[in-house]
């Protein structure tokens, strides 16, 4: 149903409108709302949120319509205002469109030409909720979705390349926050989220300034893939300011005293990049595999509280940047053969 203000001072316009507009009222198409100035329509809008088009004489008295185009802008910017009046001069009329009106019907009325204004003007405004609609969807969707992917979405290979997949060279940090199960079994949900997203926060920023992306967050650890030129350079750095702005936070309450510290764990080497799922039912991860990502996500499992362990191959890539300390060889998880590693100081 389309709500209609109308905003006219001649009493005997609501019971015409009413009239020509009989079949539309009884079958719920249109919903009218009658007021007899300007200062009167503010308030009728303000009873009825839901008013999508006004329908406005120009000389009333204590506002004219002219004034309530002028208001409509200011405070209700998807409804669609059309002038209806006996002053059909060109200088009126350039007056109402220069303030917003959508259209300009002279009096006496044609309710025809009424009727084929209001469906076009309500027409306009449905549109305009369409795009705000989507704007929103679109803003929130970035809000989860990668920017990676949505550069994809953008493609012209979007629908035909769903499961094209490229192979690269990146560096993978996994990233988790140290203790914090104990949190989760001992806070209400609430507190456990809003303490996680706390944290999530200045790891995310971290990740971002060094020009990283999170493919997905683990309960409470980060996947972060770094690519391009010294990815594995940026991916320390970024684990390192992780490690210093996690270090310094203050306990989260006087109720939580819990002190945040992070295990993280870094590889690098090729990776296979792509989507991963179900094409047919059109669920799909975009994300990075291989024994890149596997190596490092059991490099971050043996790093104690505070570490960031690398393997040997990446340490023998970043030895003249970054001071480290030699771990010694350790058997990860699944691995057949024992590997070197090392722990990046700063």
């Amino acid at each position: 149903m389309a709500k209609i203000l109308v905003v006219d001072d001649e009493p005997d316009l609501e019971i015409l409108i009413r009239q020509k507009f009989r079949k539309k009222i009884r079958e719920g198409e249109y919903d009218f709302v009658f007021a007899i100035n300007g200062r009167h329509a503010l308030e009728q809008l303000a009873q009825h949120p839901d008013v999508e088009v006004v329908l406005s004489d120009i000389n009333m008295p204590e506002m004219d319509g002219l004034t309530l185009l002028t208001k409509l802008n200011d405070q209700h910017a998807l409804l669609k205002a059309v002038i209806v009046s006996a002053y059909g001069d060109m200088e009126n009329i350039r007056t109402a469109m220069n303030r917003g009106a959508f259209d300009f019907i002279t009096k006496p009325v044609n309710f025809l030409d009424l009727e084929l204004t209001i469906e076009k003007t309500l027409a306009h405004v449905n549109q305009l909720r369409q795009t705000l609609k989507a704007v929103k969807e679109n803003n929130i969707l970035k809000m989860y979705v990668d920017e990676t992917v949505l550069h994809f979405m953008d493609s012209r290979e979007y629908e035909t390349s769903l499961m094209v997949s490229e192979t690269l060279e990146a560096s993978i940090a996994f990233i988790d926050i140290c203790g914090f199960t104990s949190i989760s079994e001992n806070e209400t949900p609430d507190n456990v989220v809003k303490l996680l997203n706390s944290y999530f926060d200045v790891m995310v920023k971290e990740i971002i300034h060094h020009e990283g992306y999170i493919d997905k967050f683990i309960g409470d650890a980060i996947m972060a893939v770094f690519r391009g030129d010294y990815h594995l350079d940026r991916a320390i750095d970024a684990c390192l300011a992780v490690r210093n702005e996690i270090a310094h936070l203050p306990a989260f309450s006087e109720k939580v005293n819990y002190k945040p510290n992070v295990s993280i764990g870094i590889n690098c080497g090729e990776v296979v990049s792509g989507n991963i799922g179900s094409a047919s039912l059109r669920r799909l991860d975009y994300t990075v595999i291989g024994d890149v990502v596997n190596t490092s996500q059991r490099l971050q499992s043996v790093a104690k509280q505070g570490q960031i362990i690398i393997c040997e191959n990446a340490y023998l890539q970043i030895k003249d940047s970054f001071k480290c300390r030699e771990v010694g060889e350790i058997t990860l998880k699944n691995k057949q053969k024992p590997v070197v590693v090392y722990e990046v100081i700063s």
